[in-house]
């Protein structure tokens, strides 16, 4: 059975930091690129980042650059989103999810996806 499990949301003021893991297991993870999307209240999904399966490139939305860092240990089976100077718009849940990028076209098509994690920052 293939599982994503996100864990590391919370509640965290204007400023702060939180570290967001994705365990994946049921599926050779290292063979995968991955994704963060995250879903803010009453929008729709939104792309936040992405890194190849070796972790060698690393892509972002740009209101994450610079503020949240990608990275993964495949030895862990892990993906992880570093995200600092979080702001209130930045509060959704977030999800991880492994994607493809269909030949030809150029469109992202996402696979396996977590429950998601609940960020939430407010003074």
């Amino acid at each position: 059975e293939v599982q994503l499990v996100e864990s590391g949301g919370g509640l965290v003021q204007p400023g702060g930091s939180l570290r967001l893991s994705c365990v994946a297991s049921g599926f050779t993870f290292g063979s995968y690129d991955m994704s963060w999307v995250r879903q803010a209240p009453g929008k729709g999904p939104e792309w936040v980042s992405a890194i190849n399966s070796d972790g060698g490139r690393t892509y972002y939305q740009d209101s994450a650059k610079g503020r949240f860092t990608i990275s993964r240990d495949n030895a862990k089976n892990t993906l992880y989103l570093q995200m600092n100077s979080l702001k209130p718009e930045d509060t959704a849940v977030y999800y991880c999810a492994s994607y493809t990028v269909v030949a030809g076209t150029g469109n992202v098509e996402y696979g396996y996806w977590g429950q998601g994690t609940q960020v939430t920052v407010s003074s």
